[in-house]
Protein backbone atom coordinates (compact mmCIF):
# COMPACT_ATOMS: atom_id res chain seq x y z
CA UNK A 1 0.00 0.00 0.00
CA UNK A 2 1.27 3.43 -0.76
CA UNK A 3 1.70 6.21 1.71
CA UNK A 4 -0.27 8.56 1.25
CA UNK A 5 -0.15 10.49 4.92
CA UNK A 6 -2.32 13.59 4.90
CA UNK A 7 -4.56 12.12 2.63
CA UNK A 8 -7.92 12.79 2.59
CA UNK A 9 -10.26 9.38 3.20
CA UNK A 10 -12.30 7.98 0.55
CA UNK A 11 -11.49 10.02 -2.02
CA UNK A 12 -9.97 7.29 -4.30
CA UNK A 13 -12.36 4.58 -5.93
CA UNK A 14 -10.42 2.21 -6.68
CA UNK A 15 -7.20 0.64 -4.15
CA UNK A 16 -4.70 -1.93 -4.63
CA UNK A 17 -3.89 -3.80 -1.33
CA UNK A 18 -1.26 -6.57 -0.30
CA UNK A 19 -1.82 -9.42 2.79
CA UNK A 20 0.83 -7.21 4.57
CA UNK A 21 -2.10 -4.64 4.52
CA UNK A 22 -4.51 -7.34 6.19
CA UNK A 23 -6.41 -6.81 8.29
CA UNK A 24 -8.18 -3.87 5.48
CA UNK A 25 -10.21 -1.44 7.07
CA UNK A 26 -12.09 1.74 5.10
CA UNK A 27 -11.01 4.42 5.60
CA UNK A 28 -7.37 2.97 5.05
CA UNK A 29 -5.18 4.13 8.42
CA UNK A 30 -2.69 6.23 6.44
CA UNK A 31 -6.09 8.57 6.02
CA UNK A 32 -7.55 11.46 7.71
CA UNK A 33 -10.16 10.46 9.32
CA UNK A 34 -12.11 13.23 10.21
CA UNK A 35 -14.12 14.27 7.40
CA UNK A 36 -14.92 10.22 6.75
CA UNK A 37 -17.53 7.50 7.26
CA UNK A 38 -17.01 5.12 10.54
CA UNK A 39 -13.97 2.97 10.15
CA UNK A 40 -15.15 -0.61 8.73
CA UNK A 41 -13.34 -3.57 8.77
CA UNK A 42 -14.06 -5.28 5.11
CA UNK A 43 -13.60 -8.87 4.45
CA UNK A 44 -10.94 -9.48 1.30
CA UNK A 45 -9.21 -12.59 2.16
CA UNK A 46 -11.34 -14.80 0.39
CA UNK A 47 -12.84 -13.35 -2.93
CA UNK A 48 -9.30 -10.61 -3.20
CA UNK A 49 -11.99 -8.00 -4.12
CA UNK A 50 -14.29 -5.99 -1.67
CA UNK A 51 -16.57 -3.01 -2.03
CA UNK A 52 -16.99 -0.59 0.73
CA UNK A 53 -20.85 -0.22 2.05
CA UNK A 54 -20.32 3.28 2.76
CA UNK A 55 -18.47 4.99 -0.06
CA UNK A 56 -18.11 2.16 -2.37
CA UNK A 57 -14.58 2.25 -2.59
CA UNK A 58 -12.81 -0.52 -4.75
CA UNK A 59 -10.18 -3.07 -2.84
CA UNK A 60 -8.42 -5.62 -4.96
CA UNK A 61 -5.81 -7.62 -2.97
CA UNK A 62 -2.48 -7.93 -5.12
CA UNK A 63 -0.14 -10.66 -5.02
CA UNK A 64 2.59 -9.43 -3.60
Amino acid sequence: MQNTNNQQACTKRYYEVTRADLPLCCPLPDQRLWDAHPRVYLPIAEEGRVVCPYCEAEYVLKDE
